[in-house]
């Protein structure tokens, strides 16, 4: 099945996400492209502030919910803070979610909710990250790293966008699928040269592997309309808390806004 990138905004083609529920508590938001299908489709993991703005999916996270539902993708929000009535998890003391562990499952029950739906191609789900989603992510693609054993495809492949990757490259972290890394130069939140030494450490024992790090792009790059700023009291691989520096950067959003429907729609 050929997958159009869509290059321009889709939120005037897009409607609302549809709630759902995807197993026991946990819940998600679900944005489906015209049709019936059977159309390819995406777990997406949102980030340590969570999935939900002012009650809403947040700003990031619709834009890309709605370009890639109008590039005929299906894509399965899992909510994995709601579900255990937990806050954002980006800041020291407010972390007690594991996203090797708690995280993995949320992406392995939204895989099997829509490789149960009869709108969705079961063998061509994918899974996309955002910082510690792109953790679980990571996690989540390693040999072993979810139940095999269940009958149902795997995933296809993965994008996983700024992910901190110190742990994962000191665990000699491979991969079973195709996965793609975006990342800034710039990012002195999860530092883009550990995801590089990760790669390199993998290079003859992982499936096809990618890093794109964008050269003047700080972490956040990809949000639709946030200005460069800096960030307080989060937590970080280099130290308890830190000022760290979010922002839009246009060259690399459009770069990732072009790439990720190829990588996932091959």
């Amino acid at each position: 099945m050929l997958i159009v990138a869509v290059l321009v905004s889709a939120a005037a083609q897009a409607a609302a996400p549809e709630p759902v529920e995807i197993e026991g508590k946990l819940k998600g938001a679900l944005y489906k492209p015209e049709g019936n299908g059977p159309f390819p489709a995406i777990v997406a993991l949102h980030g340590c502030d969570g999935l939900l703005e002012k009650a809403v999916v947040a700003p990031r996270y619709a834009d890309w919910a709605e370009r890639l539902a109008a590039g005929g993708f299906v894509v399965l929000f899992p909510d994995s803070f709601a579900a255990r009535g937990i806050g954002p998890q980006c800041g020291v003391g407010q972390r007690s979610l594991h996203s090797g562990r708690e995280r993995i499952g949320d992406a392995e029950a939204a895989k099997h909710y829509l490789q149960a739906q009869p709108y969705v191609a079961a063998d061509r789900v994918s899974l996309i990250g955002w910082a510690q989603g792109g953790v679980a992510a990571l996690w989540a693609v390693r040999p072993g790293g979810i139940n095999k054993k269940d009958g149902k495809p795997d995933f296809r492949s993965a994008v996983a966008f700024f992910p901190g990757c110190r742990r994962l490259r000191d665990t000699a972290w491979s991969a079973r699928l195709p996965t793609l890394i975006l990342i800034g130069a710039k990012d002195d939140w999860t530092p883009a040269s550990y995801c590089e030494q990760m790669v390199a450490g993998a290079k003859g024992r992982t499936a096809r592997t990618s890093i794109r790090v964008y050269p003047n792009a700080y972490h956040d790059f990809d949000h639709p309309d946030l200005p460069l700023q800096q960030r307080s009291n989060v937590a970080i691989a280099a130290g308890p808390i830190a000022r760290v520096h979010v922002g839009t950067d246009a060259a690399a959003r459009a770069d990732a806004i072009k790439r990720v429907p190829e990588w996932i729609g091959r």
